[in-house]
């Protein structure tokens, strides 16, 4: 059939999954387990969804992108889920910032002297400003694994430096 007797309606715009968290290429997936639990939460939610899309025949077009939407999270889901690896805080050592810490650092130099800030470091889907979860990717992450309590580390935030003291670390699990 010649493209001059379909209705400029019938044409549909490619489907856009919006994408996950960013994980680099070659970086392992880790997890806390609180983070697993929470993808496979998410896992049976869109599957819910998605049945009730696949049952719900009052437009054709709007259900097979719909359901184009909901299959292809699925498996982006499903691939994250696969990759995960669990690594849980309570086996981390006590006193040095690893995945799943929670951390305290205290400006000592190049910022308001005495100001604490404090973060979770976890995975990439868990990560959340408002809730104080940082990705182990992020900067801010990286700068401050491997240190030790007590210890200082100097942060890279935009154009200037700030140095900041770990002043506490723990593993809540």
């Amino acid at each position: 059939m010649s493209r001059a007797f379909t209705k400029e309606d019938d044409v549909q715009a490619p489907t856009i999954i919006p994408p996950r968290a960013a994980l680099p290429p070659n970086t392992p997936n880790y997890v806390t387990p609180q983070g697993l639990e929470l993808l496979r939460q998410e896992l049976v939610t869109l599957e819910a969804e998605r049945a009730q899309a696949e049952a719900n025949r009052d437009n054709d077009a709007d259900r097979t992108r719909l359901l184009s939407v909901y299959n292809g999270r699925i498996s982006d889901l499903t691939s994250r889920i696969a990759s995960a690896k669990v690594v849980d805080p309570k086996a981390q050592p006590p006193k040095e910032v690893r995945f799943g810490a929670t951390v305290t650092l205290r400006t000592q130099s190049g910022g308001k002297v005495g100001f604490e800030r404090k973060f979770t470091i976890v995975g990439v889907d868990e990560a959340s400003v408002a809730a104080g979860k940082v990705a182990f990717v992020a900067p801010i992450a990286r700068a401050v694994v491997g240190a030790k309590l007590g210890k200082t580390v100097t942060l890279k935030l935009g154009p200037k430096e700030e140095v900041v003291e770990v002043a506490a670390i723990s593993y809540e699990g």
